[in-house]
């Protein structure tokens, strides 16, 4: 319950003040893909984090077990800082993750372990979308971890073609 209480708290700090982003201090002690971890705070709270702007193949997916090494062994058990601004649906916190100043987020796309989600990129920063573009763009062409493949399936679309049929 402390959790739930502690989540619509800061949510409602993120609403109060539109321009405003909230920043969660932990360490990771959990990482469940490439694109989202557990960040335990000094309060002893667990928050799950969605790393924002990117989509990381899933884990049954090609690479998807590659991308959750990368960013274990970028953050795993490491203090960091979460600027976030939402939760989403399954709630989430969205957000960046910075390590040393170093942008968790930037770094699994630069390696090939993401793409950019574009469906949300309006969500970011604009100089973070040039960014994050860049990366993608000299990972593709440098054939980085995921790109090595020569068409790989993005997971927004891997995930799509797994759902099962809606219902009349």
């Amino acid at each position: 319950m402390k959790k739930r209480t502690l989540a619509a708290f800061m949510l409602l700090a993120v609403f109060a003040c539109d321009a405003f982003a909230a920043t969660l201090s932990g360490r990771v002690v959990g990482v469940s893909d490439g694109d989202t971890v557990t960040v335990l705070t000094a309060e002893h709270h667990q928050f799950k984090i969605r790393l924002s702007g990117i989509d990381a193949p899933e884990k049954k997916q090609p690479f998807g077990a590659r991308s959750r090494e990368t960013l274990s062994r970028q953050i795993f058990g490491q203090a960091v800082t979460v600027e976030w601004f939402k939760t989403d649906r399954y709630g989430r916190i969205l957000g960046k993750i910075e390590i040393d100043g170093v942008d968790a987020n930037l770094e699994q796309v630069r390696e090939g372990s993401a793409w950019v989600y574009t469906q949300y990129l309006r969500e970011l920063p604009v100089e973070d979308r040039e960014l994050y573009l860049e990366a993608e763009r000299e990972a593709r062409s440098g054939h980085r971890g995921l790109w090595r493949d020569t068409d790989p399936e993005p997971p927004w679309q891997w995930r799509h073609e797994r759902r099962p049929p809606k219902r009349s």
